[in-house]
């Protein structure tokens, strides 16, 4: 009974980490939207920032969950 409550605590531990990770991972994205590809695009960069957001975030996504899958099939 105990290992399995220091199992589910390490599982939602983890979790925890993993959404301020991917919540920091957000408002660096969209950071460096807001300061560097904004003033490029110029006045009506919303719908065109948000594109790119979207298009940075996913291949994040792709290229985290594609190296976790690789290292768990390593191991």
């Amino acid at each position: 009974m105990k290992k399995e409550i220091l199992k589910q605590m390490l599982t939602l531990s983890t979790s925890a980490l993993g959404l301020v990770a991917a919540l920091a991972w957000n408002e660096f994205i969209q950071e460096l939207i807001n300061q560097y590809i904004k003033p490029l695009i110029g006045g009506a960069s919303g719908i065109i920032s948000l594109l790119i957001y979207a298009l940075l975030v996913t291949a994040l996504a792709v290229i985290v969950t594609y190296n976790l899958t690789k290292l768990i099939k390593k191991s």
